[in-house]
Parts: C-alpha cells; sequence; structure tokens
C-alpha cells in the first residue's frame, strides 16, 4: 500500500504568474522523458521484478519518490497559472497601450509581444484542467503508458533508467536555463541535483547486477552463444564514407563483455542475393510482374 504525506519533498513557489513557462514545465510531467513516465517505469519494474529483494526494493523506493515530483510539478504549475488568465487578458487588452503612451514605446511592439504571450498560453489549463496542471508534455499531447519500459530484464531495463534520467536532466536543464525566477529555479535546482543521483544510481546498479552474476552482457544473457553466428558478433561494419568511425573503441581491440575481439570492415559486402518478391495473392489486385494464376472462381465463370 501507499501513504502520501502531505508535504512535498521541495518546493520553493515561483515570484510570479506565468501560464507561458506553465505550458512548458508540462514537458516535464507527461512528456515522453518526464516524471510521469520514470514514476510508472520504475514502479512497473519493481512489481514486475523476480530478482533479489534489494533490487525489488530499490525500484519501488525511486519509483515512489517520482510520484512526489509529479506532485511539485503540478504545483508549481497551479502557482504559475495562479491569477494568470485574467491578469493577462487585461494587460492584453488595456495595459500595453497605456504603457505604451506613458512610457513612449511603441504600441504596435508591446501589444505583439502581450498578445504573443496570452497566444502561446495553453488553454486546456483553464478549460480542462480549471487552472491546474495534465497528464500532458507540453503541446497537449496526452501521457502514454507506452513511453514506459518495463521487460522483467533488469540489466536491459537499467540501462533504459540511465537513458531516461539522463534526458530527463537535460531536459530540466534546459527547462532552468529558461526562467528567471527565483522560485522556479530553486525548485528545479532540486530535482536536477535528485536526476544526479539517479543516473549514478542506476550506473551502480548496473555494476552490482554484473558482480551479482544475474545478468551480463549481451542482453539477455542467458541466451545461449552458439545460437548465433559468432563471426558477426563483433563486426562493426563502416556503412558510410570515410573511415572514421575506425577510430573508436568499438571498431577494435576486446569487447567489454570479454568475449570477442572487435573487428573492422571498412568495405562490408552484402551477404544475401537481391531479392525476388513472391507473387501474393492475386485477389488483392497488386501491381506484379509476375503472371497472375486464374483463380477457380474466374475459371467457372469462364465455362
Amino acid at each position: 500500500m501507499f501513504y502520501h504525506d502531505k508535504r512535498l519533498q521541495y518546493f520553493t513557489p515561483p515570484e510570479q504568474p506565468d501560464p507561458v513557462y506553465a505550458k512548458k514545465i508540462q514537458e516535464l510531467i507527461g512528456g515522453t522523458f518526464g516524471e510521469m513516465t520514470v514514476m510508472m517505469q520504475y514502479l512497473f519494474q519493481g512489481w514486475n521484478c523476480r530478482g533479489p529483494a534489494k533490487y525489488r526494493d530499490m525500484l519501488l523506493d525511486i519509483g515512489t519518490e517520482e510520484i512526489g515530483h509529479v506532485e511539485m510539478l503540478a504545483t508549481m504549475i497551479a502557482h504559475l497559472l495562479e491569477k494568470a488568465p485574467l491578469k493577462m487578458q487585461e494587460n492584453g487588452a488595456k495595459d500595453p497601450i497605456v504603457g505604451a503612451v506613458m512610457g513612449g514605446s511603441k504600441p504596435q511592439d508591446i501589444i505583439y509581444d502581450t498578445l504573443n504571450q496570452v497566444s502561446s498560453m495553453n488553454p486546456q489549463h483553464a478549460i480542462v484542467a480549471g487552472m491546474g496542471a495534465m497528464a500532458a508534455d507540453s503541446v497537449g499531447f496526452p501521457w502514454n503508458g507506452r513511453f514506459i519500459v518495463a521487460s522483467g530484464n533488469l540489466l536491459a531495463d537499467f540501462r533504459s533508467n540511465l537513458h531516461a534520467e539522463s534526458q530527463g536532466r537535460l531536459q530540466a536543464v534546459r527547462m532552468f536555463e529558461m526562467s528567471n525566477d527565483k522560485g522556479v529555479r530553486d525548485t528545479l535546482s532540486f530535482m536536477i541535483a535528485r536526476d544526479t543521483m539517479h543516473q549514478n544510481q542506476w550506473i551502480a546498479a548496473i555494476k552490482e547486477l554484473e558482480a551479482d552474476g544475474l545478468e551480463m552482457s549481451p542482453v539477455p544473457s542467458s541466451f545461449p552463444l552458439e545460437l548465433e553466428k559468432r563471426e558477426h558478433a563483433y563486426q562493426f561494419w563502416n556503412h558510410s564514407r570515410g573511415e572514421e568511425s575506425g577510430e573508436g573503441q568499438w571498431a577494435k581491440g576486446p569487447s567489454p563483455d570479454g568475449k570477442g575481439e572487435f573487428e573492422y570492415l571498412a568495405n562490408p559486402q552484402p551477404l544475401g542475393k537481391e531479392p525476388t518478391p513472391p507473387a501474393g495473392d492475386p485477389r488483392l489486385h497488386t501491381t506484379n510482374m509476375m503472371p497472375q494464376p486464374t483463380t477457380a472462381s474466374n475459371t467457372e465463370k469462364k465455362s
């Protein structure tokens, strides 16, 4: 079961309303690499975990923490939307002209800037969510359960988790750069720090999983190696002009799994023949170079 503590894990309210920035924050909630994705990803991985208890407990710990991160961002959006629509409507209709006359600025420039801000708002924040956050990304696309990875193979999943945290931290840092609000930056600074921890956590978890001998590269390690064509398992095929790719560690020397030696093929050749597509079913009436056999029904009609 789950318990909810009414206190947020961390939060500093924004200094000013900003409905345009609230729209951007939605990406950190319901985007492909948003908090909803990692929340559901870690929880389902934990619920499905058949490995040692330490891995299951760790997954449920971090998955539950991510619920709190969604709560923090939803609270942030509520503050950013507070009184914003009415204020921006008033500004769009009156204040720009008054400000232009009193301040000497060009009216058309101020009107354009304000109307641009109003048009950049997410109308669903008011119409659908009643001035609250939504389970959607920054362009209004609903969060999708297909974003998550929970395969049952812990090494494959942990690598996916590292990827998700890397992308999530990247987006949070970009959002940090898009705001000068001290409250927004302070809250994001905490979340960025947690993303740092989570990236290191998954790196450590991958190493420990391999040290425990439960899963090794390549995934899945339980598949018999003799069933794969081993002569091609460590070849790097150069599929573009230039051979700069041959300078990397993936092109020469021992492979990281310790089971092979990398080989660089500068000019790889096709191993298969030019395909000859089958004729296909004549009842589908496709354009076909092969002669179409006469169907039984057509023969009966002609006779």
